[in-house]
């Protein structure tokens, strides 16, 4: 089959499942618009402020309108907070003591969070506990190994990774964890849930925290962002846990009180309302590179009809070549930088060479089309993003093509 031939093949194919993404979309869209006019935004709060922040009422009602659409008690999303990696590390910084326990209960962590973790100067310079169980075979939470972790350690918090980062399994849907945070609450009301919520955001039309997460967060240039936040990260959930954490915000006794902006908050409000669309934009782009990889027989996860919880599509290639060749190919269709031939190289955060391609408006910003992957067996790309499925749609076009000729 023809290039073109395959693309159309792979869009008939998924027409059920594009239209299911619409009617999720369009839950999340009437859920983000309700908080605009509930906090009543009006042009006002798009101002730019200076100095200590005091009073900014731009930033503190846009966490506002943020915590409803994730369906939080309180939020804080701010363009202090660099990426997600930040915004969980600083939520886990805050919430743990000296000699706390924290039990990863879906493997090891994202490569840049692990790193974090690890670090000399990190939690374990202060006694932190940290221990990991694995997911089960059929890529479920081991409730009972979690639980029997938590038990045995008198855990302070238990930690799901809502997406798959980089590895080969399912991403956890929001209701699966509502088993695993019930059984946690009847040890013990005090445990923390907490969930990093990367690549999720708006992809169901429920979040985590309908189902007993305390506490989300993630990258604002990420889902949540639209393609429109400039930079930014969140961390949103139980009032009385986000007042604990704005101390390391800032400082304490100061918290949310401070925090100026020198530049427009209209790309935080824009993007947040642009949110579901964007996201649902990726979906359908995600589903397609499945259904297309999947005509041509190579090895992808998720299948192209399986329920999705992040915006992550991952396929696998024979060699460290083809996956090279793969995301060259996604960088030469970009807006930005098509020009460049990304390489693999080191990377902060990662334990090995990573092959980028991310010709994005805001770098990094992975609503935006990319593709990328660790040089490590097995050779697998992470593709994610695309504002519009009409460039998601061509970029898997031209990767067809490329597969095609070899």
């Amino acid at each position: 089959m023809r290039a073109e031939a395959i693309i159309a093949c792979a869009e008939k194919e998924a027409a059920d499942i594009f239209q299911k993404i619409d009617e999720t979309e369009f839950e999340n869209q009437k859920r983000v618009v309700a908080a605009f006019s509930n906090n009543r935004v009006s042009t006002r709060h798009f101002a730019p402020t200076y100095g200590y922040g005091y009073s900014d009422i731009g930033r503190d009602t846009f966490e506002s309108v943020f915590a409803e659409a994730m369906f939080c008690e309180a939020a804080i999303a701010r363009l202090h907070i660099l990426s997600g990696t930040h915004a969980i590390y600083m939520a886990l910084d805050g919430l743990l003591n000296s000699n706390d326990t924290i039990v990863f209960a879906t493997g090891v962590p994202y490569d840049t969070l692990k790193t974090a973790i690890e670090h000399e100067r990190s939690f374990k310079s202060r006694g932190v506990n940290c221990v990991t169980v694995d997911l089960l075979e059929n890529g479920n939470i081991d409730v009972e190994c979690v639980l029997h972790a938590v038990k045995s350690t008198n855990a302070r918090i238990v930690y799901v990774q809502r997406s798959r980062g980089y590895s080969w399994r399912n991403s956890i849907l929001p209701g699966e964890m509502e088993g695993l945070f019930s059984a946690v609450r009847n040890i013990s009301q005090d445990i923390i849930t907490f969930v990093d919520n990367c690549y999720g955001e708006f992809v169901c039309d429920v979040e985590p925290t309908c189902f007993g997460a305390d506490i989300i967060a993630g990258s604002m240039i990420k889902n949540p962002g639209g393609g429109f936040a400039p930079t930014g990260g969140y961390i949103a959930g139980k009032e009385k846990l986000i007042e604990q954490l704005e101390h390391r915000l800032t400082a304490p006794a100061i918290g949310r009180e401070i925090g100026s902006y020198a530049g427009s908050y209209l790309p935080l409000y824009q993007g947040l309302f642009m949110a579901p669309h964007a996201t649902a934009q990726a979906l359908k782009t995600a589903v397609l590179f499945s259904k297309a990889f999947e005509l041509m027989n190579l090895e992808t996860s998720p299948k192209s009809d399986s329920i999705r919880s992040d915006i992550v599509q991952a396929v696998k290639f024979k060699d460290e070549k083809s996956l090279v060749r793969f995301c060259q190919v996604v960088q030469s269709v970009s807006p930005i930088d098509a020009f460049a031939i990304p390489e693999p190289s080191d990377m902060p955060g990662y334990e090995h060479k990573v092959i980028m391609a991310a010709g994005t408006f805001v770098q990094g910003a992975t609503i935006e089309l990319s593709a990328d992957g660790p040089i490590r067996p097995p050779y697998t790309a992470y593709i994610q993003g695309a504002l519009t499925y009409s460039h998601g749609k061509y970029a898997a076009l031209k990767c067809v093509e490329s597969l095609l000729e070899g």
